[in-house]
């Protein structure tokens, strides 16, 4: 039987540089071989610089976005605040452990800026909500093998945030075009206290 996570494809990578925070994924959407869409985004922002991205069996993927979209404009009106990254860390968390015994099929990554320290934040997570915190770089998804490898290569400490983009684009495009369920362009998201940039990758469409 195939690997639930593997079946629709995809990858995401968070990236740390010096005040500011890079999160990355695919925008292949397919059933094992078969190309279903390339505008499959795996990156949900929730506040104002917490960003999740979620990569996995496409269905998890878009129900757990509207179970945190619930929960997280709950948090913003009882806190009558923005959540933070670590408070939205242990909500991913807390939520997959509450369906331990049938999880949701997703590898999250959580990507953000405190608002109050302004330092950058990212983590990731299993199955059953454990957190894995990173201080260099985190990565999820079919492709996770070659994503390693390449950000093993290409990070630096302290990078600034157009390098920080540049190192995180060439990670990701270099480990996709190693994965064939991956691919079909991708967005790539710079968050520093002041702003967020989206930009989009042009990749292989093979």
């Amino acid at each position: 039987m195939s690997n639930p996570q593997e079946i629709n494809g995809g990858s995401c990578v968070a990236m740390v540089g010096k005040d500011c925070v890079a999160i990355a994924c695919d925008l292949r959407m397919g059933s094992q071989g078969l190309g279903v869409s390339n505008d499959f985004e795996k990156v949900f922002n929730y506040g104002d610089n917490v960003y999740l991205g979620l990569t996995g069996l496409a269905t998890d993927v878009q129900t757990l976005h509207e179970v945190f979209r619930e929960k997280t404009n709950l948090y913003k009106m009882a806190e009558e605040r923005q959540i933070e990254p670590e408070t939205f860390a242990n909500l991913v968390s807390s939520t997959l452990y509450e369906k331990r015994f049938g999880p949701y099929f997703v590898g999250p990554i959580v990507a953000g800026i405190n608002s109050k320290t302004e330092k950058p934040f990212i983590c990731g997570f299993d199955l059953i909500g454990c957190i894995d915190f990173a201080k260099d770089f985190i990565v999820s998804g079919t492709a996770s093998d070659m994503l390693y490898g390449m950000c093993e290569s290409l990070w630096q400490p302290d990078l600034e945030p157009e390098d920080l983009f540049n190192t995180c684009s060439q990670a990701l495009m270099c480990a996709m075009d190693r994965d064939p369920l991956g691919g079909w362009g991708a967005i790539v998201w710079i968050i520093t206290k002041d702003k967020v940039v989206k930009k989009l990758l042009k990749t292989r469409q093979d």
